[in-house]
């Protein structure tokens, strides 16, 4: 497989290599041939001959597909395959035909075309011709890729095509190694500036615009044929004008195209003279104009931009920034041909569409890319339906079909949309929501595990359109036409399960029973029994709601599923358990005793002065507060811990751990069945949590029968409830407290709270917990943003109920006036003067403010008031908001451009690109010709890409070990498989794509890493937004990567767009800021540069502490900008800081430490050099010039590859002392357990020492190490893995030591493989958990690669050695000696199975678990989040 970055993917992409699956787990590398894949010769049709290569196994109609997608044949369509004479049948497999083999030549043929194949041509020649201008992706609300522009310089050829590649343009600019003046930053991106200008975030694009084939294409004045001319085959009268001005009527028929004698005033269908009849569109277009077939030659004969640049995403990006000018850019040459409105002949069954693509075979990995695939294609076109159809239904155009003013329901193209019913129990209008948004996650739950099983759920979409949130689903099958299934028995067809099922047992029956059970394990769910009020017991597998049906397809549905996951018992009124346990005479009978039970049952439970603490639990506005799922794996491995801690107490108290491990006696198996008991497993013999997700939700009894359940449920739900508050939150804040790629904005804040399993109503407790911390100042980012983030939430709300008095004609200019009252303090409504009459009499009548509109008559206090009043609601606030936006300028430091931005986002408004004064009282600062649209945002089910993402968590897994060479095969892998399924626009794409480019870096090909990056800077800017937290470090990474090329002209570029980016969407005091502000100052010169350094300084400073290495490396990038000024004394004041932080950091013998001594040295010798020459010259010599110390390029790369975290360093250089601790600890541990350590080899200290192998060694670039340690190759430290004994493997210590250890380790990333061995670390091999761990609990990683589990945090996937070093390891980075407990040998089918595996949920093991259960993504520059 190539290195370059595959464009394109998908059928057309070939498949050169075959990926085998390790047990089904992990992807293997991929071979480089393919005995299926040769090469055919494709002619006729009139094009050119050309080899195309296929597969074996591709039918004749995917090679036909692939040929029409190529430039030699597109646009020409309805053609088919003849092989000797033979027309091929399209359903064929290629392997199957006879006298196929490489090297023939196979025929296109033109097939006759049908009215629709005509109208389908014709659509695909428009599709060619509508080349996408700069601007048509603001006019339409996609986020735009500015990178193409960003990197294009004048001094480019400025006579290159449109549509020309990336790689072109920049390779123009490759031989410019010095800035140029463009390079000069700007002053608004000046340190300290307080301007944020918004034109500068789309620069004006270096493409020309589209250009024009044509003045004119529609349907003639004669369409439709009449009836005579219809019978002798015409099916379209076309009118085309040219580009030189004559006008031309053409007639569609079965053979092609030809011009016909018609005028506009004489309607005459016969041919004209010497006119050829062409089976191609744009043949015919060729002949007539000279015009056309020059642009259309230029055009397909220019350079392509890749695929990942011009293909369009599978899902709707929204850009809040629209084109500064709408109207001049309008114009649609192409719209009056009629070939894009829809059919409404015949609506698509969506439902029968999306399972017909789950019901795909998954026997192959071919199969299984396909599967993704058309999972991935059905999903997008039912996403987009679904916003197109609440469009319509919002804007008026539909009507319902059901006549209930209240819960109207629509029918539009093949969807079921209605608004749900507003349930008073559920708390009314927001109940109502809750429920819509909590269908879409539990129909996400059902279908992720029941990808495999024959548990189907309806395709669903939530869409908010102008304050409406509509739900769309397809229609479910076997529900209209019910008649048509007389003939099966109720039992067969119908409602098999639910509350309200009368469904006698069936084989269907026990069928979706069994399939429900399995989604029940697979989610923790708990079977229980619930009451009706008929007194009728129902067992469920599911929530309450729930029903499951079988369709008339014969397939199994689940429905209702908006309770599937826990209630959230912080938030449930205590008041709801009370009658659950008891029914009828028996709640009269016990009503006191089980007041008093339940009284001392919650003192237990919640923690001593919880509710006076934290003001919980208390009542919410609805009452759906359900847990997420990261939440429920979080506590289930919480539990694990406190399961595993128990064990061990028990087992002390009856003779001792080893004792009990071996004896195989009882004593082993009661120690499980207490603990068990204890932290209340479903299961007295094994490990099992399961939660109910009944418990706590109004309007649902329990039988008597059942209350020793519900107690016990009750209990779980309150523990995992407290979790959130007292582990969660505080694991949160810990992370923003020590990370610099902290979040920057409400999408990464959200998706950090939501991987924790912290649900956004805990905002308000998040702000408690900062401001209640001893930290509160280092982590004043993170309180601007929750505050910005519960504004804009609140805001939100009030402005959907704003949006239900506003009609049409006064949507835009009521919008304006709802952010003018939101932005600007004390803004009041101008009265109806001459001027806003004109404006209304130019829209139209209604169209400006009136006295009779009551949105107009909004104050910015109301709006306040009614703001302050959600928020305290939500998230129990008080006085936090303050009295206006002022409050949160000044208190806060929060910007309103972004305040704006995300009020945009999270709305759907888009705005005219201009800059806007915020802060005019005088003038309304946003206009209604500013509000260009308001766009629907879509909430949808995310498709899995399995194969793909398999093979990224393998790389991240080889990339903890240090295995860069295993990582970057994997990674390749993954982009490849990436590209299969989703031609790379996808998130996780993003991530592989960056991660691949920071490996392949460090194995010392910059090249290949620049390429890479620019592809997921493109990605980024397209799939995520082009001002998305993720994009803005995308061009941080990217400008290192160019630097390294020598590109400093585009590298400064592209940390000044970065930097634009972050003032915009966040400001200035931000830690990243202070990364880009390092890299800045080490590639720009002059003043400038001086000036970012110290503010990077000053910001590492505030938020990490002098001691810090951010600060320290701060100080080092100031020290050397001194000296190259010739400011010694100075420089070394900087070093002195760097040196005294470097020092507390790594110790005294660490290699960065040397340096810096090394450094001040050096700097005070040169001082004293200066100082000394200065003063033998004299007081009249003022003007000497001072030698300066300028450091190399290589220099700055190397600082730029640790400021961005690329490389980090190693915490310690004890190595020689840790490995000596390490044997002495070794032999004991062997001695007392009796084994021979000669014999067994328990430890093998070459399997921990990949990091003492040089850069050379891991890459293979053919240097020799350092003699330092023994250095091993990959191969044989995978033997021993595998060789360890079983005993050496479940050596692990219980007492949660391997935790108190870890916390203290600085983590390290992918760079530490390429250290060399003298600045190696015994810590090196304790990576960072992220998202490519999977836990396995099987006994090949008990014996071989065990997880251990300490106080709810896992550690996974870690060699037996690696644990072993952690645990036997007295004294790590600089860490107090800790006590280390005796260590056992544990034999197969025992006790310590159960405990030292990693927690299973519910019989199966949980997949990417992070340290604190959650699966914690990777971030844009790689670095896995703690």
């Amino acid at each position: 497989m190539k290195d370059k970055v595959r464009k394109g993917g998908g059928r057309n992409q070939a498949k050169a290599d075959v990926i085998g699956l390790a047990d089904g787990k992990e992807v293997a590398g991929i071979k480089q041939e393919d005995d299926s894949l040769f090469s055919v010769k494709i002619q006729g049709a009139g094009v050119e001959v050309f080899e195309l290569q296929v597969h074996g196994f591709w039918l004749v109609q995917d090679a036909l597909m692939t040929m029409l997608s190529r430039d030699e044949v597109c646009p020409r369509s309805n053609l088919s395959l003849t092989l000797a004479g033979t027309t091929l049948d399209p359903l064929a497999e290629m392997q199957s035909l006879k006298g196929l083999k490489p090297g023939t030549i196979l025929r296109l043929v033109e097939e006759p075309y049908t009215y629709r194949s005509a109208r389908l041509h014709l659509a695909r020649v428009l599709d060619l011709l509508r080349v996408s201008g700069p601007q048509d992706a603001l006019r339409e609300g996609r986020s735009p890729s500015v990178l193409e522009t960003l990197t294009h310089t004048q001094t480019a050829d400025s006579n290159l095509p449109n549509g020309k590649s990336l790689k072109r343009s920049l390779s123009n600019t490759k031989t410019e190694t010095t800035p140029s003046q463009d390079g000069v930053p700007p002053e608004y991106l000046l340190p300290g500036s307080s301007e944020r200008p918004l034109m500068a975030l789309l620069p004006q694009s270096s493409q020309i615009e589209a250009p024009s084939y044509l003045r004119d294409l529609s349907l003639s004045s004669w369409n439709p044929p009449p009836g005579h001319r219809k019978l002798q085959g015409d099916f379209l009268y076309i009118t085309v004008v040219t580009l030189e001005g004559r006008r031309f009527d053409i007639t569609s028929c079965p053979k092609g195209f030809f011009l016909n004698r018609s005028t506009e005033e004489v309607f005459d269908p016969r041919p004209a003279q010497s006119a050829p009849l062409c089976h191609c569109f744009t043949d015919l277009l060729c002949h007539i104009s000279p015009a056309f077939k020059q642009t259309f030659t230029t055009r397909k004969n220019g350079l392509q931009s890749p695929a990942v640049e011009v293909m369009p995403t599978p899902y709707h990006t929204l850009c809040w920034l629209g084109p500064p000018c709408v109207s001049r850019t309008h114009k649609n040459t192409f719209s009056r041909l009629g070939v894009d409105d829809q059919q409404a002949t015949q609506a698509p069954d969506w439902n029968e569409e999306l399972q017909a693509a789950r019901d795909l075979p998954v026997n192959s990995l071919e199969e299984r890319l396909h599967k993704d695939r058309a999972l991935l294609q059905v999903n997008s076109a039912f996403v987009r339906a679904a916003t197109r159809g609440a469009e319509t239904v919002v804007d008026g155009f539909v009507e319902p079909v059901n006549g209930n003013q209240e819960d109207p329901a629509f029918l539009w193209g093949g969807l079921f949309m209605n608004q749900g019913a507003a349930n008073a129990m559920f708390g009314g209008e927001k109940g109502r929501r809750a429920a819509q948004r909590l269908e879409l996650r539990g129909v996400q739950a059902y279908s992720d595990v029941s990808r495999l099983h024959g548990l189907h759920t309806l395709p669903t979409a939530v869409v908010d359109y102008r304050g409406v949130r509509l739900t769309a689903q397809g229609l479910a099958p076997g529900l209209e036409s019910s008649e048509q299934d007389q003939e099966g028995t109720p039992a067969a067809r119908g409602l098999l399960y639910g509350v309200n099922s009368q469904a006698q047992e069936s084989l269907q029956r026990r069928r979706l029973l069994e399939q429900l059970a399995y989604a029940s394990k697979s989610l923790s769910l708990q079977r229980h029994v619930v009451l009706l009020p008929n007194n009728h017991k129902v067992p469920l597998f599911t929530s309450v709601d729930a029903q499951g049906l079988l369709g008339a397809d014969g397939r199994y549905y689940v429905l209702d599923v908006f309770r599937t996951f826990p209630a959230d018992a912080n938030f449930c009124p205590e008041v709801e358990t009370g009658s659950q346990t008891v029914n009828g005479a028996e709640e009269s009978d016990k009503s006191c005793e089980e007041a008093e039970e339940k009284k001392s049952c919650e003192k237990e439970v919640w923690p001593e002065n919880y509710h006076s603490d934290y003001g919980l639990p208390k009542s919410f506005p609805h009452a759906l507060c359900r847990l997420r799922p990261e939440l429920v794996q979080a506590f289930i491995q919480h539990k694990h811990s406190q399961f595993t801690q128990h064990v061990k107490e028990i087992l002390d108290e009856n003779g001792g751990f080893e004792e009990c491990a071996t004896a195989r006696d009882s004593r082993s198996t009661q120690a499980v069945r207490a603990a068990c008991k204890k932290v209340g497993s479903v299961s007295d013999i094994i490990f099992e949590m399961r939660l109910n997700p009944n418990v706590f939700s109004p309007g649902v009894n329990f039988p008597a029968s059942e209350s020793e359940s519900t107690k016990l449920q009750e209990r779980l739900l309150r523990e995992a409830a407290v979790v959130i508050i007292t582990h969660q939150i505080p694991v949160f804040v810990e992370y923003c407290l020590q990370s610099n790629e902290a979040p920057m904005d409400g999408a990464s804040l959200k998706q950090a709270l939501h991987q924790r399993g912290i649900n956004l109503r805990y905002l308000g407790h998040v702000i408690k917990a900062i401001s209640q911390s001893e930290h509160k100042e280092r982590l004043r980012h993170i309180l601007r943003l929750v505050v910005g983030e519960m504004f804009i939430r609140s805001t939100k709300r009030v402005f959907s109920n704003f949006l239900q008095g506003v009609d049409m004609p006064s949507l835009s200019a009521a919008v304006s006036h709802f952010l003018c009252c939101l932005l600007v303090p004390h803004f009041t409504p101008s009265p109806v003067g001459e001027e806003t009459k004109k404006k209304s009499r130019r829209r139209g009548r209604g169209a400006g403010a009136s006295e009779t509109t009551p949105w107009s008559t909004l104050t910015g206090a109301e709006l306040w008031n009614l703001v302050c009043q959600d928020a305290n609601e939500t998230y129990s606030i008080a006085d936090v908001l303050g009295s206006g936006p002022n409050h949160l300028v000044e208190h806060y430091g929060l910007q309103k451009i972004s305040l704006l931005r995300e009020f945009c986002l999270k709305t759907g408004v888009q705005l005219r690109l201009r800059d806007y004064f915020l802060d005019n009282q005088s003038k309304a600062p946003i206009g209604p010709d500013d509000i260009l649209n308001i766009f629907p945002v879509v909430k949808h089910v995310q498709m899995q890409t399995v194969d793909a993402s398999a093979a990224h968590r393998a790389a991240l897994t080889s990339i903890q070990k240090g295995h860069l060479d295993q990582a970057h095969g994997h990674l390749k892998e993954a982009v490849y498989l990436f590209g299969r399924v989703c031609d790379n626009l996808h998130p996780e794409a993003c991530h592989c794509h960056s991660m691949l480019a920071k490996v392949t870096y460090l194995q010392g090909k910059p090249a290949e890493a620049r390429s890479l990056q620019l592809t997921a800077v493109v990605i980024s800017e397209r799939v995520l937004g082009f001002d998305h937290p993720n994009t803005i470090q995308q061009y941080a990474l990217l400008a290192v990567y160019m630097f390294a090329g020598g590109e400093t002209t585009l590298a400064q570029k592209c940390l000044l767009r970065a930097r634009l980016m972050m003032l915009t969407v966040f400001g200035e005091d931000h830690p990243y800021t202070a990364t880009l502000d390092s890299c800045l100052g080490l590639v720009l010169t002059g003043d400038q540069s001086g000036q970012f350094l110290n503010n990077a300084l000053r910001l590492n400073t505030s938020f990490f502490g002098p001691t810090n290495f951010h600060t320290a490396l701060s100080q080092h990038l100031l020290a050397q900008r001194m000296c190259s000024k010739g400011d010694y004394r100075s420089a070394m004041t900087h070093e002195k800081e760097a040196l005294a932080a470097f020092t507390s950091l790594f110790g005294e013998d660490h290699t960065q430490t040397c340096s810096s001594k090394e450094f001040l040295s050096t700097i005070t010798k040169q001082a004293v050099k200066v100082e000394r020459s200065l003063r033998q010259a004299g007081a009249d010599c003022t003007e000497q010039a001072v030698e300066c110390i300028t450091p190399s390029s290589e220099t700055v790369l190397e600082q730029m590859v640790l400021a961005t975290g690329i490389r980090k360093i190693a915490q310690s250089d004890r190595y020689q002392e840790y490995r000596q601790k390490h044997r002495e600890l070794k032999a004991a541990v062997a001695k007392e357990l009796g084994f021979d350590l000669e014999a067994k080899q328990l430890f093998s200290l070459e399997s921990l020492s990949w990091a003492d192998k040089s850069p050379d060694q891991e890459t293979g670039s053919g240097e020799k190490a350092e003699e330092k340690g023994s250095p091993a190759s990959e191969s044989q430290e995978e033997q021993r893995v595998e060789g360890t004994s079983a005993e050496s493997a479940d050596v692990v210590s219980s007492n949660g030591q391997a935790e108190e250890q870890a916390e203290q380790m600085q983590q390290i990333e992918v760079g530490e493989a390429e250290e060399k061995s003298d600045s190696a670390s015994p810590d090196a091999e304790v990576q960072e958990v992220n998202t490519g761990s999977e836990v396995e609990a099987t006994e090949a990683e008990v014996n071989g690669e065990n997880s251990c589990t300490t106080n709810g945090e896992i550690i996974s996937e870690a060699t037996a050695d690696e644990i072993k070093s952690e645990e036997v390891t007295g004294e790590i980075n600089g860490a107090e000696d800790i006590p280390v407990s005796p260590s056992v040998s544990v034999s197969k089918g025992t006790w310590a199975d159960v405990v030292s595996k990693a927690p299973v949920a519910n019989g199966k093991a949980e997949k990417e678990l992070a340290v604190n259960g959650v699966a914690d993504g990777v971030t844009a520059n790689g670095a896995a989040e703690e």
